[in-house]
């Protein structure tokens, strides 16, 4: 986390911190405020937006938290999810803005949203164990994550859930075939009628195409044949060739008339009598010429005389078999394809269900063994955590408590892809009482230690990268070596991670890297808390009158000097 920024909230007017790295102690009297910073981080993240939260005089209240995450954290994959912008080499912004009329707006980035989701990321981006917040590790569900990442179970978990996904695949299979088997006797009679229809009729790809084009052809053909058909009527014997025969037969015996009669061939009349006969000869020879194209035009046009008819009934029974199934015409070749593989399926739907059973059996065997191995993994890491927790617990002044990692096996209808198991974190701090979960623990300060020592435990084993961690008050009730044990697991903790701590004790606050002092000054409504960072001899001065009350001496300062260099 980089920086909270809070506006008109109870009693801060202004007021911005900037995070850094290690361990930030937050210190002050009693009644200076410091809840409040945990009121405001609430309110961004998500919190329930109460407008007693709202500084007198005030319309609205903000409250502004700056987050860096990593490239690889999933709050990423949040906003992905979410729908919302962002670019991951810029900050985080969450924003929540609440008003005296008890209205509240989200945003994350400055863009609009929903409070659930601010409360979603501050899930993953930031961790409070306190008083009455150490909501997280009450939370069971929490617990399977925590043991696996402690665990390295990382391998175990990749395998079970390869095996769980070919099992549910097998299962869903099988699902299939037995619903098909138990709709299959009235679908394979349809499916052998349609089959036979289709073989009947034998469709082509792309045969309507052809078939129209040439109903087309033979439509206009037969038009076309009847018109050469009367132009050759034009040319028969009775029509214009007969004629021009009789005309040419005609002029000819004319010429001869004229030669006969002695009438010389060079003659006007002799000469016109020829012209006119030389021309009908020619007119007589081109019609000739065009009978004879006429005729090889309708042999061009030649068709049976059934073959339009043919043609036509093969298209339409092509279009009402199409309609009967719902498809194109060109679909039917497909069709007829897909009924045949399907009937197939369908008389071979016994040997496939058993196959299919077979291959389901193999894959639940196959799960489990895998499961089986993530659960010997974690009952494995839960012996270890345990262990490890129980090292730390003695320091927190809880060495009567015992803690145990319970995994116990889930309903078979609960089996999914992270195993069979469910895991919880158990405690008895009652010597003889029984392990119970988390929550039966009574005090709120030795829950918060228990936290710590968890934290500290997942921490040392690599358990992965930690979200920014608050303790409120985890020294309550305790102090001298104790405080003194908080302080240095808190150190370590803090040694890999951001953490927040609220307290009382000059122990936990000499361990810092950085100290906070939250003050209040003024009267009635003039009232107002502010934070201040101090510097290392204020920070001294803050611890000597932690150590001593309100009258800081000089050994106080010097006990102060030696647990900030401790």
């Amino acid at each position: 986390m980089i920086g909270l920024g809070i506006r008109d909230l109870v009693l801060i007017e202004s007021l911005d911190l900037s995070f850094g790295t290690g361990l930030t102690a937050l210190t002050g009297e009693t009644g200076a405020g410091k809840s409040i910073i945990l009121d405001a981080l609430g309110l961004a993240l998500g919190g329930r937006g109460d407008t007693s939260l709202v500084r007198r005089g005030s319309s609205q209240a903000s409250a502004t938290a700056i987050f860096a995450p990593a490239p690889e954290h999933p709050a990423w994959a949040c906003l992905d999810d979410k729908g919302l912008d962002y670019s991951r080499d810029e900050d985080l912004v969450l924003r929540r803005v609440l008003g005296v009329d008890g209205r509240s707006r989200a945003f994350v980035n400055d863009q609009p949203t929903g409070v659930g989701v601010l409360r979603e990321l501050g899930g993953l981006l930031i961790e409070i164990h306190g008083q009455h917040q150490t909501v997280g590790l009450l939370d069971s569900r929490t617990h399977r994550p925590q043991l696996d990442s402690f665990g390295s179970c990382e391998g175990d978990l990749a395998g079970c859930l390869e095996a769980w996904s070919a099992w549910r695949a097998a299962r869903e299979r099988l699902e299939v075939l037995l619903a098909d088997q138990s709709r299959a006797a009235s679908e394979a009679e349809e499916l052998s009628t349609r089959l036979v229809e289709l073989d009947r009729l034998a469709p082509r790809t792309g045969e309507e195409a052809a078939l129209a084009e040439e109903r087309a052809v033979l439509g206009a053909a037969e038009k076309a044949l009847a018109e050469i058909g009367a132009a050759r009527e034009q040319l028969s014997d009775e029509g214009v060739v007969s004629r021009l025969a009789q005309a040419f037969r005609s002029l000819e015996r004319a010429g001869e008339r004229l030669g006969r009669s002695g009438v010389e061939a060079g003659s006007a009349a002799a000469v016109r009598v020829s012209d006119a006969t030389q021309a009908v000869d020619r007119a007589l020879s081109e019609a000739v010429e065009a009978a004879a194209a006429i005729d090889a035009a309708a042999q061009a046009f030649a068709i049976e005389p059934e073959r339009l008819e043919q043609t036509e009934e093969r298209l339409f029974a092509l279009r009402a078999m199409a309609r009967k199934l719902s498809i194109a015409v060109d679909d039917l070749p497909a069709a007829r394809t897909a009924f045949a593989e399907r009937l197939l399926a369908i008389e071979t739907a016994d040997e496939a269900i058993a196959a299919a059973q077979a291959h389901a059996v193999s894959a639940h065997t196959a799960y489990l063994a895998s499961s089986g191995e993530l659960t010997a993994s974690r009952r494995s890491a839960g012996d270890r955590l345990a262990k490890a927790i129980t090292a730390e617990l003695t320091p927190l002044k809880l060495d009567k408590a015992r803690f145990h990692v319970a995994v116990e096996p889930l309903p078979v209808d609960r089996y999914g892809p992270s195993g069979v198991d469910r895991v919880e974190f158990q405690i008895a701090t009652v010597p003889g009482a029984p392990l119970a979960g988390l929550g039966s623990v009574a005090s709120g300060g030795e829950l918060a230690r228990l936290a710590l020592a968890l934290k500290v435990a997942l921490a040392t084993r690599g358990a992965g990268p930690q979200p920014l961690m608050i303790f409120d008050e985890v020294d309550q009730g305790v102090g001298g070596a104790v405080a003194d044990a908080v302080g240095q697991r808190l150190a370590r903790l803090a040694s890999a991670a951001q953490v927040v701590v609220i307290t009382h004790s000059p122990q936990v606050a000499a361990r810092a890297n950085a100290h906070w002092r939250v003050s209040k000054a003024g009267q009635g409504e003039k009232l107002r808390t502010t934070v201040g960072v101090l510097s290392a001899q204020e920070r001294e001065e803050e611890i000597a009158r932690m150590l001593s009350g309100s009258a800081v001496t000089d050994a106080a300062r010097a006990a102060a000097r030696a647990l900030m260099h401790a």
